[in-house]
């Protein structure tokens, strides 16, 4: 497989002369050698910027800082770069200093939903658990640009504890998201202790990780960390590619290790002006992620976070790229396009409408084609009793695993799938003599 061009190479030699390839498929080495400069893109990239131009750019930075992983450099059209999804996404744009009267540090009300440091509880059963806020690059686009390169924010161990303390106390938290900042900053051990500590909570049952390593680093997808992951199961791992650029032969085999490893990946795309506000563009990206077992999981709506104004589109746009997908490609490929309500409201689901009408007895509906058709409901529908008394409901409400065999008598000893070691009468004197 080849995970390392000619341009990689050559960038390679210019952050260190002594650069090998080992050095470029070394995560730590990437990260260490990140671009947080201007003169330093120009000059891994060949490209002179004018002065008036670097002067507006230094401005931007003093508010939102820059940082791209070598690798995800490389990425970058040099020759029309100014319209490069990659150089967009990476690198500073005056534009960001454009704050509008509807932006907000903090849009989402992630820390008014917080109720320990860490621990975003908007929803009953689920918390945001932010248990590092360094990313590998910083994504012009991101939601939490107010803590961008905050050194002040980086949660320390005593914090994380207490998230895991708070998540203990709340029986109804049964799914726990991992956040940042990118998770996989952190060491592999510190990770492992973590997902070991959230594994043995009996009420959490199922544990996601969002990262977006496998787009901007994915040589952080080691084989030692997928042993890590795969000692943690049911785990799920959403990531975030936005464009079919970003899906290259090295994101491939990181996305590979991860899927072998039996982790269900998904994929959240934000919707972006002049990165990928395009049907064909997006249809493209989702038919390259279910190509490499990712399922499509969210589009989302840009949020208006300070800085984000010149990324976001008009939600008819998002719209449009809906009624382009559905019904013209594969059901599980179609993201669920969603805003996340600004003031944490969650998110909500928007969609293009099939339905037209309805009466008391048909809907009428459309389909992707423009074909109107009618569903006759049925003339009489009797809906079960219901006196909301579920603990002792004989009705429908089933809830436990069906038991595939009940075996009995002896044939419960000779079976092989139940763990029944004697069969014990009942009131015999010594069990009788054990209760005494």
């Amino acid at each position: 497989m080849k995970i390392y061009t000619k341009k990689q190479k050559k960038i390679a030699e210019k952050i260190s002369s002594d650069a090998v390839i080992s050095n470029w498929k070394n995560w730590k080495w990437q990260i260490k050698h990140s671009i947080r400069d201007i003169s330093a893109f120009e000059s891994l990239l060949a490209i002179e910027l004018n002065s008036d131009k670097r002067k507006e750019l230094e401005e931007t930075l003093a508010k939102f800082p820059l940082s791209i992983t070598p690798y995800y450099l490389s990425l970058i059209d040099s020759i029309d770069y100014m319209n490069d999804p990659i150089f967009k996404q990476s690198f500073p744009s005056p534009s960001e200093l454009i704050i509008s009267k509807h932006d907000m540090k903090d849009p989402l009300s992630e820390d008014k939903d917080s109720p320990t440091p860490g621990i975003t509880h908007r929803y009953p059963d689920r918390v945001l658990f932010h248990i590092s806020n360094v990313c590998s690059m910083y994504c012009r686009h991101c939601t939490r640009k107010r803590k961008v390169g905050d050194v002040d924010s980086i949660p320390e161990k005593e914090e994380v504890i207490k998230g895991i303390e708070y998540i203990k106390s709340n029986s109804d938290v049964r799914d726990v998201l991992l956040s940042g900042g990118d998770p996989f900053m952190l060491p592999d051990e510190y990770l492992d202790w973590i997902l070991t500590e959230l594994g043995n909570i009996p009420h959490v049952e199922v544990i996601r990780i969002g990262t977006r390593m496998p787009v901007v680093l994915p040589y952080r997808i080691t084989d030692e960390l997928v042993e890590v992951l795969k000692k943690h199961h049911p785990l799920w791992i959403n990531t975030h590619f936005n464009h079919p650029r970003e899906i290259t032969a090295s994101s491939k085999n990181a996305l590979r290790k991860l899927a072998d490893a039996g982790i269900p990946l998904g994929n959240q795309t934000v919707l972006l002006a002049g990165v990928n506000d395009c049907h064909r563009i997006m249809k493209k990206l989702i038919h390259k992620l279910v190509q490499n077992r990712v399922r499509p999981y969210y589009l989302y709506q840009c949020d208006l976070s300070e800085g984000l104004t010149h990324f976001r589109t008009p939600i008819g746009k998002g719209i449009e790229i809906m009624e382009n997908l559905i019904g013209h490609t594969s059901g599980f490929a179609i993201p669920t396009y969603v805003i996340d309500a600004p003031g944490g409201g969650g998110k909500i689901p928007i969609m293009p409408n099939y339905l037209i009408s309805w009466s008391t007895n048909k809907v009428i509906l459309r389909n992707y084609e423009g074909v109107i058709t009618t569903y006759k409901e049925p003339d009489s529908y009797e809906p079960i009793f219901c006196n909301r008394n579920c603990d002792d409901c004989h009705l429908q409400l089933k809830l436990d695993e069906a038991e595939e065999y009940r075996s009995v008598g002896i044939a419960k000893l000779l079976c092989d799938f139940d763990k029944t070691r004697s069969l014990v009468p009942e009131n015999t004197e010594r069990l009788d003599r054990r209760n005494e």
